[in-house]
């Protein structure tokens, strides 16, 4: 359970073209929130809130990004979940300084804090200790951001895109593929999108590695509008819901 709702997380992940030492002016901004629906068929099932703003870590100005992920309704019943992510960030280079996860599934709590030494390629983990780790490591939240700058550069049918996260006391490999563009239809209406397939581990929730799909507004902003999981049971489909303080206003199509 704890992984798949890590893959629920993932999915904010998806989303400069130019080296991490030179700044592009990102696609979103400070009060930027971000609201989904995960559900089955026709019974909503949790929710997830993605939000960020601008803050001071060490004595530098960075931006916090929190992910929040929690049942609702009926669910909550027999599996209760309270996550929480939390990211500090360069907003430079996308480079994160800090990450912080905090997990509550019914009677199951973990707690852990990340920083990130730079100049050594380490990371020091508040439950295991200092760790090596590949240059420019991620964490799962700060490469949602970097990845959607990275979408500001055009993009080949079949591309695939490579990032390093650290994320449970290890690196954990993302691996995207560009499927091209599709017109996808929510609650909210219609929008123009880019198809991307995470290249996910076949074993207990997945029956193939191209089961996990994330739609990508095509336009200024870059936001995920849906996140579908075809898993063994049926597909889970995670939608947009709700938004607020974007940069650009969301382009719908009529």
């Amino acid at each position: 359970m704890k992984k798949r709702l890590f893959l629920i997380l993932i999915f904010f992940v998806i989303v400069q073209g130019k080296s991490q030492n030179n700044f592009v002016e990102p696609p979103y901004k400070a009060g930027e929130t971000l609201k989904y629906v995960l559900y089955y068929g026709w019974i909503d099932g949790g929710e997830a809130v993605l939000k960020i703003n601008d803050a001071t870590y060490n004595n530098k100005g960075v931006i916090h990004s929190v992910a929040s992920a929690r049942t609702i309704k009926l669910v909550e019943k027999f599996y209760e979940v309270n996550d929480i992510y939390e990211s500090y960030f360069d907003p430079q280079t996308n480079l994160p300084e800090k990450s912080v996860r905090n997990i509550s599934e019914n009677s199951y709590r973990y707690y852990n804090e990340v920083t990130y030494d730079r100049e050594n390629d380490s990371v020091i983990s508040l439950k295991s200790g200092k760790h090596a780790a590949p240059k420019n490591i991620q964490d799962v939240l700060s490469s949602f951001y970097y990845l959607r700058n990275k979408l500001k550069k055009s993009l080949n049918i079949n591309q695939v895109i490579k990032i390093d996260t650290y994320f449970s006391d290890e690196v954990f490999p993302l691996i995207i593929r560009y499927e091209g563009d599709e017109i996808i239809e929510t609650r909210l209406g219609k929008f123009n999108c880019m198809k991307f397939v995470p290249i996910v581990e076949v074993g207990r929730v997945f029956k193939s590695n191209d089961d996990l799909k994330i739609w990508i507004t095509k336009d200024e902003n870059l936001i995920p509008v849906r996140v579908q999981f075809d898993l063994k049971l049926g597909a889970l489909k995670c939608d947009l819901i709700e938004y607020s303080g974007l940069k650009l206003d969301l382009l719908y199509l009529e």
